[in-house]
């Protein structure tokens, strides 16, 4: 099962990556910072559902996602979403992020890469919401290092509302230097470690991704909020002009790259 799901994955990404290529220019900075071998959490933002794909067409290696059993239903999603990577979670009852942990752990255990937004949920209004400490429990418990991404572009190219989603714009995946759970693990109570540990996490997305932090959950209520309208989120604030020619907002100077486009090296 494993085995033909890996298969579906690598057929998936070979056939979306010159759809994606061709639709988007997306430049990609920090692949240094991606493990050639071990387990990995990437950690990135969300602000559109087609992050869950732009990240894996650009890591080397496969990435598994949980996600909400209910994108499944759908006959467009219910082989798309396996296809990326994706593993369903019932989230209706008490004990789906347990469920969702125990998944994570065993796609760790087997060295792979697994990807999970701290935020829980997609932020409507395009700021970056406080981290939940999931993650960084899952780092606790597998040792894997968790990795901060910054996805820049996205939610201009599909907002949550938009059932289509728009061509030719330019799209950022920022990466940044693994953190390791053991800086942590010495600290007085694990409560307190987790939420530093995730803390630092949301501080590294924030200079990947350049959006405005608030310090609070993004909840499922905001899921049926309008959208706020707004430009591209770069490391100056909000511009409705956008970036050119491969900069890379909120990576800062040293990330910067013109070149790296859905390359994964």
């Amino acid at each position: 099962m494993a085995r033909e799901a890996g298969r579906l994955y690598h057929v998936a990404r070979a056939v979306m990556t010159p759809v994606f290529k061709f639709n988007w220019r997306v430049y990609v900075n920090g692949l240094e910072h991606v493990p050639t071998t071990g387990p990995a959490i990437f950690c990135p933002n969300h602000t559109s559902v087609l992050d869950s794909f732009f990240l894996p067409l650009v890591l080397p290696r496969r990435i598994t996602y949980v996600g909400k059993a209910e994108y499944m239903d759908d006959w467009k999603t219910k082989y798309v979403f396996p296809a990326i990577g994706m593993i369903p979670i019932d989230r209706s009852g008490g004990s789906a992020s347990e469920r969702a942990l125990e998944a994570a752990a065993r796609v760790l255990d087997a060295g792979e890469f697994f990807g999970i937004y701290p935020e829980g949920t997609r932020s409507r209004d395009g700021v970056l919401h406080k981290g939940h400490t999931g993650p960084a429990r899952l780092a606790f418990r597998t040792g894997a290092p968790i990795i901060p991404v910054g996805l820049v572009g996205t939610r201009e190219v599909q907002p949550p509302d938009a059932r289509v989603p728009k061509p030719f714009l330019p799209v950022w995946v920022n990466i940044g230097a693994p953190i390791d759970p053991a800086r942590y693990r010495d600290r007085d109570g694990e409560r307190l470690a987790l939420r530093q540990m995730i803390d630092e996490v949301m501080f590294e997305i924030r200079a990947l991704s350049g959006q405005d932090y608030v310090d609070e959950y993004a909840t499922k209520k905001d899921e049926t909020m309008p959208v706020r309208t707004t430009g591209v989120i770069t490391s100056q604030g909000l511009s409705t002009n956008g970036a050119a020619n491969g900069d890379a907002p909120g990576a800062g100077a040293e990330r910067r790259s013109s070149a790296s486009v859905l390359n994964p090296g």
